[in-house]
């Protein structure tokens, strides 16, 4: 079983990242305004505790949920998020973070071959309960879709840059 101890700081860093981009990838394909920003944003947040609070949830997620509770972690990762991003534009957001968990899904089939299964797993359930945690298109909580055309799509893209099953 793999964990922190199995990558390098940088790889580390990358997987760390891959957590909140694969919220952010949904999130930033169609941005559903404030109060659906917050839903998803909780939706993202709430993956984190149910896999604290998982005894079955594997070693590396618990190194990765591990490493959100410390001010270091986090500090880490708003870090590496604030770099992937600089200069990017509202559009460029999704196509990034999905670039990156494509690197992080080489990176988890070379390091960590026995875990990355359930670790990408991990990462598109995370998509998945952000897409479906607001209403897309609606005027007043009314009308509107549960996942968005925009979405659907990036939750197949990110499907494929896991190389899991949409």
């Amino acid at each position: 079983m793999a964990n922190k101890q199995a990558f390098t700081p940088e790889e580390w860093t990358k997987i760390l990242e891959s957590v909140v981009l694969s919220g952010m990838a949904v999130t930033a394909a169609d941005p559903s305004g404030i109060i659906g920003l917050l839903k998803e944003s909780f939706a993202s947040a709430g993956m984190l505790a149910k896999a604290k609070s998982d005894p079955g949830a594997s070693a590396l997620v618990k190194d990765v949920v591990a490493e959100f509770q410390t001010s270091e972690g986090r500090g880490m990762m708003q870090e590496a998020i604030k770099k992937r991003f600089a200069g990017a534009s509202q559009a460029d957001i999704s196509g990034r973070s999905v670039d990156a968990l494509r690197e992080v899904s080489a990176i988890l089939d070379a390091k960590a071959p026995e875990d990355a299964p359930v670790f990408k797993a991990w990462l598109r359930d995370i998509s998945t309960k952000v897409a479906n945690a607001a209403t897309e298109g609606g005027f007043l909580g009314f009308g509107g879709e549960k996942v968005s055309d925009a979405e659907k799509a990036t939750l197949s893209d990110i499907a494929k840059a896991l190389g899991v099953a949409a």
